[in-house]
């Protein structure tokens, strides 16, 4: 396998960066401040690991102004560091490449439409009425079923399984084990038993959305469960049915949003963080991990919940106190209204 290499005057001019220093310095891969070498290229964007940046080994470093003159090798210098590492690190990216075709041992439907450009790897089912578009790839395992759509230049890594009416846009990326439209968690209580509800809605996903590994979207109970594009899912999230995500939302691992909540465009949700049903989040807001949304939000910003963690025996004083906390309340009413009568 060739190596892939740049010189850092080919990435500054690729990447319209300034650089310092030599530029005609080859990379050819990347790696930490602490760990990378004279080939590779490193970054620096979060200031715990400034003081790693005297002691960088790297050919060149990706960083922003006021880093340089500390910076003792090459330099290419960024308004945001990170996401021109990101920008850079693809060109060093080997993903596996795909045969067009259908492996001998997938099992296709007659009913079910592939492209010629298309990948479908060993033992994927694809059921009648599916459709698998120009160059989108199924990796092992991967199960299409019917009234699905596998969108132009999707990825699907492995183990894969799009229940039924899943619609994919363009360059949709599913990491393995994820399921997306399987039945929402739909029940009404009939005085001693519980009764299913159908779910007769499907999951549309927009263009360039990214799905983590064992991550489940299930279809919705009458209208579709919605990913506007470019919104990324880590792993082991649950979208519940009915869910709305606006365009480039992020929501970090096992975090669940709850049936028919609406979230806006460009927020970002931390790990294991939970929306409540029914409800509506403004256009950027940020809720913090571990939290839990029981309300509405009409305002953008930042949204925290949940108590800090505590030495044990503190807490437990805390968590007592706590049960008390409205009868403190109404004793510090009836202090204060006494006070103000005097």
């Amino acid at each position: 396998m060739s190596t892939i290499q740049y010189r850092v005057a080919e990435l500054a001019k690729r990447f319209a960066l300034e650089f310092k220093g030599d530029g005609a310095r080859v990379i050819d891969g990347v790696g930490t401040l602490a760990g990378a070498g004279p080939s590779q290229l490193s970054f620096l964007s979060n200031s715990k690991y400034a003081a790693q940046l005297a002691g960088t080994r790297a050919g060149v470093v990706v960083l922003n102004s006021d880093a340089l003159d500390s910076c003792p090798t090459s330099a290419l210098i960024a308004r945001d560091p990170y996401v021109a590492y990101a920008h850079i690190a693809a060109l060093f990216e080997r993903l596996p490449s795909a045969a067009q075709g259908v492996h001998p041992s997938a099992v296709v439907a007659p009913g079910a439409r592939i492209s010629a450009t298309a990948s479908v790897g060993p033992c994927c089912v694809i059921e009648d009425g599916a459709v698998v578009e120009d160059g989108a790839v199924l990796g092992p395992h991967c199960i299409i079923g019917s009234e699905c759509v596998v969108g132009a230049q999707s990825r699907l890594v492995a183990r894969v399984t799009l229940v039924t009416r899943v619609t994919l846009g363009k360059r949709v990326l599913v990491h393995p084990g994820a399921v997306i439209g399987s039945d929402g968690f739909g029940l009404a209580f009939d005085r001693d038993h519980w009764v299913k509800l159908p779910q007769l809605g499907g999951v549309r996903i927009g263009d360039d959305c990214e799905i983590g590994a064992n991550t489940t979207i299930d279809r919705g109970a009458l209208d579709d469960t919605i990913l506007e594009e470019d919104v990324r899912l880590d792993n082991q999230i649950q979208i519940a049915h009915n869910v709305y995500i606006g365009a480039h939302t992020a929501m970090a691992g096992c975090a669940a949003v709850a049936g028919s909540a609406k979230i806006g465009r460009y927020c970002m949700i931390g790990g294991n963080a939970g929306v409540l049903g029914h409800l509506e989040l403004a256009d950027r807001v940020t809720i913090t991990a571990k939290s839990l949304v029981t309300h509405s939000i009409r305002e953008a910003g930042e949204y925290s919940s949940g108590v800090p963690l505590q030495e044990n025996r503190q807490w437990r004083r805390n968590a007592a106190r706590f049960k008390h906390l409205d009868e403190y309340v109404r004793r510090l009413s009836v202090l204060e209204k006494d006070n103000n009568d005097d």
